[in-house]
């Protein structure tokens, strides 16, 4: 689905831009960590964000990745979040800590924040560069 010659975006540190449905149909477009198991991208959010209702609700999906050496190489994946994972041990995001900032522990986790993990399938992709 994902083209080999944009793996490298995958593993990078670039952040995917996360377009999903808000509650009138409007288009809602957030920054995010991301991680990629080779069939899945995934990202985590807090159970009272927007991103997560927008989801939960209608789980079509974009995310947009610019090359951070290139910003006229990018690529898109459309696709559907196929499942919304627990992560009480803050396991995922704080992997994103250690891909993202180099640290074990993802330092802005407040007491009584609840983090899961949104898994997107790949249905579709464009690119460039």
């Amino acid at each position: 689905m994902i083209p080999e010659q944009y793996h490298d975006l995958l593993e990078s540190t670039a952040l995917a831009h996360v377009a999903t449905i808000g509650p009138h149909g409007e288009p809602q477009v957030n920054p995010v960590w991301f991680g990629w198991n080779g069939q899945h991208l995934r990202f985590s959010q807090t159970t009272t964000r927007q991103k997560l209702r927008n989801v939960q609700r209608d789980p079509r999906i974009a995310l947009s990745i610019v090359d951070p050496a290139n910003p006229l190489r990018y690529l898109e994946v459309r696709g559907r979040v196929v499942a919304v994972e627990p992560d009480p041990e803050l396991a995922f995001i704080n992997q994103m800590a250690r891909k993202y900032l180099g640290l074990e522990r993802y330092p802005w986790h407040r007491a009584g924040d609840e983090r899961v993990v949104v898994v997107v399938a790949p249905e579709h992709t464009t690119h460039m560069g």
